[in-house]
């Protein structure tokens, strides 16, 4: 049975609530029930989610809080075991292979002890989530992004916290990492992988709460302007867009309307600054000819506009 992590951990949902309120992270209850639980069974944690609603940031955040060790593998195609587990250090390897050679040490059995002793792997972010002596928050980012194979790569880390390294053994956590996973799910993750997981699926915010965000991450707006931006993204989110935009491109409008001095949405303000909130053509044409104008109106229509 593996070791319980050292830390200092929250003893429930409210103490998570609390905990992630210190990094000004506003977390919902279904999300701060998962983490908690999370924590408290020692599972990884499975978030998916459309980008932008602040699933790595948890991970991020978490680890601030907790005041640990963040390590994080940002996922994409063609990982493999040597850029998120360990490789050897093959200079190291050579420079002891010479100085045995130049001191004629033919004692082949204690070289090839030493060339394949712990101290000659690098350690990658899985490896290093093992041999902390403190529990890190293992961060596996965009996991959808990496090939499927890697899923099953994985599935000994999580449920075993263990890394099997053929030349070495295993190496076993003494501390099991705290594992977040985050999928904008661009493909399925595999179910064996899931199923040593806590699940959980964050979704766009409500009104109230991304505007509790959005004021806590980007100070200096009127109060009138927080309400306009985040009413104006919230109906955006109802259009047929290619890529509707998160709570992080909400933040970042709020903070791109303060730096032009914006008290206020007007047609003009929006057309020039479209460009923050979406990332395609297509759908910055879309806004702007004629849907920009529509969700205005709506505003105006509830007196959120003068």
């Amino acid at each position: 049975m593996t070791a319980a992590p050292t830390l200092p951990l929250p003893d429930s949902v409210d103490a998570v609530i609390a905990l992630l309120a210190t990094q000004s992270y506003v977390c919902d209850r279904r999300l701060a029930t998962a983490l908690y639980l999370s924590l408290k069974l020692q599972r990884p944690l499975f978030l998916e989610g459309e980008p932008g609603v602040g699933k790595t940031e948890l991970g991020k955040v978490l680890a601030q809080a907790l005041d640990t060790l963040l390590l994080r593998v940002q996922c994409y195609e063609g990982l493999d075991v040597a850029q998120t587990a360990y490789e050897w250090n093959v200079a190291r390897q050579m420079m002891e292979i010479r100085l045995a050679e130049a001191v004629h040490d033919t004692d082949r059995e204690r070289l090839v002890h030493t060339l394949y002793s712990h101290e000659m792997l690098i350690e990658r972010p899985l490896l290093a989530a093992l041999t902390q002596t403190q529990s890190p928050v293992l961060l596996i980012d965009e996991l959808d992004r990496a090939d499927e194979p890697f899923d099953a790569f994985l599935l000994e880390v999580l449920a075993e916290h263990q890394i099997t390294v053929p030349e070495l053994g295993t190496i076993r956590a003494s501390a099991p990492p705290i594992t977040i996973i985050t999928s904008n799910r661009t493909r399925e993750i595999h179910d064996a992988l899931k199923r040593r997981c806590l699940y959980h699926w964050v979704d766009f915010p409500s009104l109230e709460r991304e505007l509790e965000i959005v004021r806590l991450k980007a100070p200096g707006a009127a109060d009138r302007l927080y309400l306009q931006v985040v009413e104006f993204v919230q109906r955006m989110r109802t259009l047929d867009l290619f890529k509707a935009p998160g709570v992080a491109e909400t933040i970042d409008w709020t903070n791109a309307l303060v730096a032009l001095n914006a008290m206020r949405l007007d047609p003009t303000t929006v057309h020039d600054t479209l460009g923050v909130l979406l990332k395609y053509q297509d759908d910055i044409v879309k806004l702007q000819s004629g849907d920009t104008a529509k969700l205005l109106d709506e505003l105006r229509a509830r007196a959120l506009l003068d």
